[in-house]
């Protein structure tokens, strides 16, 4: 199977002569198929929860434009929902939260591997997906990693600066901790059952790594990662794990060795020319177009594009976005971004 599955090759440190791509949120808003079945669904929750819906909007993306990969529609904060944090989206802000910041509220949490009962609809989704995506299509199954899902529990909600999690991590160290362990405890039994249902390849998002200075960066984004790469290694040696610490900027050199990850998905804030000197050369990379040219299109999107595959030619690269795409971009621009991609345009 790993023969028609482009990504896989990548991941193992194959160098092709065209890329694969996929796009991170590419089942999402952008798309008018999407919108509609979230519409049947009722609210984004009731989305992620529906095995069926879910696995639809999943595969609607790979219908529509043939990426290499598909990657589990669901949310990074399911986990803490699992956990036993209260969760609910707000129309037009985003998501907001029960908060953990004192240790009565911590100890309230469940533990780590009493999650999947509430995560077992997740699961379903990711065997539905193993089943009907084309052969050639590579599996991809997430989860937040434990900064950024602590930044929103500590928060209740998405912030800035993620201020409220550096208070309680420099403030109440042993709160902040043991939060921290609870998460990637329960993110390693998350992973590992999606593997279990069909995952071929599993990628952590660190969103806001950016935020974490110095040797913070080391342990409470770095030292997290690699701690749930090593368990998940252990228990499925032969999966590709992709780690994607945002914001990491000079840091995403030595990651592949700090982490332990099979691939870096390295964002916008670094040149491809970049990646290729310093990050390549360790492993697998993937990225980096910046997500706004899927919004304004035209020659910039195509000379950009070329650029990068230009750039990371000359090892394993997974072509992506640096970061997600954006519920105001143009369908069209996508399928511009993968002609490009593949050749078949100009």
């Amino acid at each position: 199977m790993t023969a028609n599955k482009t990504i896989l090759r990548a991941l193992a440190g194959e160098t092709l002569p065209t890329p694969p791509i996929w796009m991170m949120r590419q089942a999402g808003r952008y798309l008018p198929e999407y919108r509609a079945t979230r519409a049947k669904a009722g609210d984004f929750l009731s989305l992620c929860y529906n095995p069926e819906l879910a696995a639809e909007v999943t595969l609607q993306p790979i219908r529509r434009y043939g990426f290499d990969g598909s990657i589990l529609f669901a949310d990074i904060l399911l986990v803490p929902q699992a956990l036993g944090a209260d969760l609910w989206f707000v129309t037009g802000e985003g998501p907001r939260l029960s908060t953990i910041t004192t240790k009565a509220e911590m100890e309230a949490l469940k533990p780590a591997d009493a999650i999947h009962d509430h995560l077992a609809p997740i699961y379903e989704t990711v065997r539905i997906l193993s089943r009907e995506l084309p052969e050639e299509t590579t599996l991809i199954g997430f989860a937040g990693a434990p900064w950024t899902v602590a930044t929103y529990m500590i928060a209740g909600k998405g912030t800035p600066n993620q201020g409220p999690a550096h208070a309680l991590k420099d403030e109440n160290p042993e709160v902040f901790d043991a939060l921290m362990e609870r998460i990637t405890l329960a993110t390693i039994e998350y992973l590992d059952m999606q593997i279990k249902a069909g995952a071929e390849v599993v990628k952590l998002f660190d969103s806001w790594a950016g935020s974490l200075q110095g040797t913070d960066f080391d342990r409470y984004s770095t030292e997290p990662l690699r701690q749930i790469i090593s368990a998940l290694k252990a228990r499925h040696p032969d999966v590709p794990i992709i780690a994607f610490p945002r914001g990491a900027g000079a840091r995403f050199a030595n990651l592949h060795a700090a982490t332990g990850a099979d691939c870096i998905a390295i964002d916008d804030g670094v040149s491809a020319e970049w990646v290729a000197e310093h990050v390549q050369p360790n492993g697998c990379v993937q990225g980096n177009l910046k997500s706004s040219h899927m919004v304004t299109g035209g020659d910039a999107l195509v000379q950009e594009t070329r650029a990068i595959v230009d750039a990371l030619a000359k090892g394993p690269h997974i072509f992506n976005l640096g970061h997600g795409i954006t519920p105001d971009a143009d369908p069209e621009n996508v399928q511009l971004m993968i002609d490009t991609v593949r050749g078949t345009r100009g």
